[in-house]
């Protein structure tokens, strides 16, 4: 993956730059050793590095605005980060930037439960939103698997989703307002504790953009009360068709499940050999969850048993208890780490209609076989967000291009059905290059033409989401 080339006039003042920003933060906030900068040189997607200039953790809005003016003045670009959980390289540096960290920012600054709303720091893990309010029986919606690690700040800026999205939304569907610190150090507040805010619908903007817009500092987030209980049930079938097609029968009768997730052969065996969650031995495994009263969950599991068993499962369990119910989640909470226990993989994420999963599954087994490259499906079916992992050896030579080229031919697939190119880990590096595939130059325009208004000089986050050749030219001309 190409990225652009060190701005020499930037590397040579690194000791001026590390010296300002030691003039407005504490001396363990600025990062400038090369030993220690290594911590950030990547993110989730491991298989690009590049320690920074340095790296920063402010500790507020004031810390973090004051960095971002000094970097704004001297021409430095600015690598927002979250938990580095992104696995789309969305917090990828340059050797030229600074990276800007949000770990210390996790307070939460208000909680109001009349009101159903929590605000909080960016850099707070999103399972520990839930955590702050669940013993007064609330709760965070989106749940991403990597939610005991993953900041909020990096879910706003990739609006995360999650197993349970089907039925509460992605981040963007439960996030009321912002503070941002723009490019130039001045702060904005954007939307707030209120449903809507009136105008333009800016928070839409914010939410999503990958940093390329301001840091996000604080947020206002939507937290419901815990529903009054939940059930899930595993199906079992022997091909991934079949499972596809379930999945579709499902959504078709009107059911709303709270989660519908997916996993192949591949991944149930591994998961077993690594979480031993009982899953049986078949070619796909659906987890279907529903929630409410016990008359509504009787209700719904009734009718989704009842359309999975004309699909002849090889197995129907549905969970009997709390500790059945963790069981059943459990391997599906496994799955990414029990991958990684067997083989190199890179974590694909686009998006397709509901109805085009038995046909996508099946082209995406053909294609394995074309590459010579193995495939492990998991995702959250119910809304056709897909999560491929190709397997690969990183110590071969010539393994790892083959899985970047057996991706993007996934990621175009989803394009050609009615979908589009990531459903929640973002574009980041990953899929720079293929945004022409599912938008034309002028759409492209018109995206780059918002950055020009919110970040003029094009320091935020560099060579991310547009593609590398438009991104690099609007920033050697300082924006439009």
């Amino acid at each position: 993956m190409q990225m652009p080339a060190p701005d020499a006039s930037v590397l040579s003042r690194k000791d001026q730059i590390v010296s300002r920003l030691q003039g407005v933060l504490p001396a363990n906030a600025v990062i400038s050793d090369i030993a220690e900068t290594r911590a950030y040189e990547c993110d989730a997607l491991t298989a690009y590095r590049c320690p920074p200039l340095c790296a920063v953790l402010p500790a507020n809005t004031a810390e973090v605005a004051a960095v971002m003016k000094i970097c704004h003045d001297m021409g430095v670009p600015v690598v927002p980060r979250g938990s580095g959980t992104s696995l789309a390289g969305g917090a990828l540096p340059t050797a030229d930037c600074v990276i800007l960290g949000v770990a210390k920012m996790n307070a939460v600054i208000e909680t109001n439960y009349p009101d159903r709303y929590i605000t909080v720091q960016t850099g707070r893990t999103n399972l520990s939103v839930t955590g702050a309010v669940e013993a007064d029986g609330f709760f965070y919606a989106p749940d991403p698997s990597s939610q005991l690690a993953c900041a909020i700040a990096g879910n706003i800026a990739m609006n995360s989703g999650g197993a349970h999205c089907l039925k509460y939304g992605v981040t963007t569907n439960n996030l009321l307002g912002v503070t941002m610190v723009m490019m130039d150090g001045s702060v904005v507040e954007i939307g707030g504790a209120h449903m809507d805010a009136g105008g333009l619908d800016l928070l839409g903007v914010i939410c999503g953009s990958e940093g390329q817009l301001g840091v996000v500092t604080e947020a206002t987030l939507r937290i419901l009360p815990k529903p009054e209980g939940a059930r899930p049930v595993l199906m079992g079938y022997d091909s991934n068709e079949v499972a596809g097609q379930v999945v579709t029968d499902i959504i078709k009768a009107g059911v709303l499940p709270v989660a519908i997730e997916f996993m192949d052969r591949p991944c149930i065996e591994a998961t077993e050999a690594f979480a031993k969650a009982g899953y049986p031995m078949c070619e796909a495994l659906l987890i279907v969850e529903v929630e409410g009263s016990d008359a509504e969950i009787d209700a719904q599991l009734a009718l989704i048993m009842e359309i999975a068993a004309k699909h002849n499962p090889v197995e129907l369990r549905e969970a009997k208890s709390a500790d059945e119910a963790a069981r059943i989640w459990l391997g599906r909470k496994s799955a990414f780490g029990a991958m990684g226990q067997i083989n190199d993989y890179m974590c694909l994420d686009g998006t397709i209609p509901v109805s085009q999963l038995p046909y996508v599954l099946r082209r995406i087994g053909e294609m394995s076989k074309e590459y010579g490259l193995g495939v492990g499906n998991v995702f959250h079916a119910g809304d056709g967000n897909m999560h491929p992992l190709i397997l690969f050896d990183a110590n071969k030579p010539g393994d790892l291009e083959l899985c970047e080229a057996f991706g993007a031919d996934i990621l175009k697939l989803c394009v050609e059905v009615g979908g589009c190119l990531t459903g929640e880990h973002g574009v980041g590096i990953e899929k720079r290059d293929l945004m022409h595939v599912q938008y034309d130059p002028a759409d492209l325009e018109a995206q780059m033409a918002v950055k020009d208004v919110f970040d003029p000089k094009w320091l935020l986050n560099a060579a991310k989401v547009f593609p590398l050749d438009a991104s690099e030219n609007r920033r050697m001309a300082g924006g439009r």
